[in-house]
């Protein structure tokens, strides 16, 4: 193991998956990186990093030395094949290497530690190509199991990682994310300009993320549809997001139940209008069967805004007790919950006061300190 003098440790962190654009990658995994590694130095300033990350990404926080490489490393093929051939040369000097995306390199010349978000390739493997669900079911088990630790970004993936890839609960870390300052309370003035600006009703049902089987929004499309005419008239379903497989079975979903004029698409959100949807929303709804962690649904707390999810994987940790976590295929559970969503006033403002201290608990600051403390306890492991 390599030091320098004053034995501050040299952490080598594999950051490819940051990505230097803006759209969907910008979020879920990109977003746990860039803001682990913005709060990373100030977490324990004894240790010290070399951060991997393809050309065009952006800039580190201080006291990040940055190596870029010159292969395009954004097309998956090219990625993995810096990963597993190129990265290994590259270790001379550090004491710890992480992946912060699912692998690490099968040469690796020095102890890693690696990030896994979700095991949805093995619990859902129709979603993905055969080459990458392939590589991330034989790597990424691989990975976890040579770690000298796993850091999962919640109990449910901790769960999973046990059990599914064989890790002792003992060798895995949960670092949960934490929640941008950004996203709070607005001013009622500025709410009411981005209403009026997006033509929005005083109320609605808002769901925030990609449009794909797995969220689940069938089983939401027929809850809405068994609310009564005049409160789907007063109260539209806007759903916000980009473009996954299967919206061609959502959109002919919408028509078979006669929900055109209650139902929007409104497409990809700019960053900067996210906690301006969550702040304008009655209620936001998040019915996925699957998540590593529920983001949007923390976000949404933070924004004064509560929340109905589907009580499987994380999601009823990320929601807490600031709103209901409903069975995901519980189409009159979920019914009966929207209604009350939107007719319940002191319900919401409950929740929505319980939903504020819930987020509050979840700071970038605290994930990166429990990836350090994480470096730690792998750099005594040896």
């Amino acid at each position: 193991m390599i030091t320098t003098a004053s034995g501050h440790y040299h952490i080598g962190i594999n950051a490819h998956l940051l990505s230097e654009q803006a759209g969907y990658r910008r979020a879920g995994i990109h977003g746990y990186i860039a803001n682990t590694l913005r709060c990373l130095p100030d977490a324990d300033p004894e240790l010290r990093y070399t951060v991997f990350v393809r050309e065009g990404a952006p800039d580190m926080a201080a006291r990040m030395r940055v190596r870029r490489s010159r292969l395009p490393t954004g097309w998956p093929p090219a990625r993995i094949l810096w990963e597993q051939a190129a990265l290994p040369w590259q270790l001379g000097g550090l004491d710890l290497l992480h992946g912060m995306a699912f692998v690490t390199p099968v040469l690796s010349r020095c102890p890693t530690v690696v990030t896994i978000y979700d095991l949805s390739f093995v619990r859902y493997p129709d979603r993905l190509s055969t080459a990458r669900r392939l590589y991330l079911q034989r790597l990424t088990g691989y990975s976890a199991r040579r770690a000298r630790r796993v850091i999962a970004i919640s109990e449910s993936t901790a769960r999973d990682i046990e059990t599914l890839l064989g890790v002792p609960r003992a060798r895995i870390d949960v670092a949960v994310p934490g929640v941008q300052e950004r996203f709070q309370l607005l001013p009622a003035a500025e709410v009411a300009a981005f209403r009026e600006r997006q033509g929005l009703p005083e109320r609605f049902l808002l769901y925030l993320g990609t449009l794909e089987p797995r969220k689940n929004l069938t089983v939401l499309l027929y809850a809405y549809a068994r609310l009564p005419e005049s409160l789907r008239r007063e109260a539209p379903l806007i759903l916000v997001g980009g473009k996954g497989w299967g919206l061609d079975e959502l959109r002919a979903t919408i028509v078979r139940l006669g929900l055109e004029q209650h139902v929007r698409l409104e497409g990809y959100a700019p960053d900067d209008d996210l906690p301006l949807w969550y702040n304008a929303a009655t209620t936001f709804v998040y019915p996925s069967v699957y998540e590593g962690w529920g983001m949007p649904v923390v976000e949404a707390l933070a924004c004064g805004t509560p929340a109905i999810v589907s009580a499987t994987s994380s999601l009823p940790e990320a929601v807490g007790d600031g709103g209901l976590a409903l069975p995901p295929n519980d189409i009159d559970g979920w019914a009966q919950a929207l209604e009350r969503a939107l007719t319940d006033a002191g319900w919401r403002a409950a929740a929505a006061e319980r939903g504020l201290v819930h987020a509050a608990a979840f700071t970038w600051e605290q994930t990166a300190r429990v990836h350090t403390a994480c470096y730690r306890r792998a750099l005594a492991a040896g």
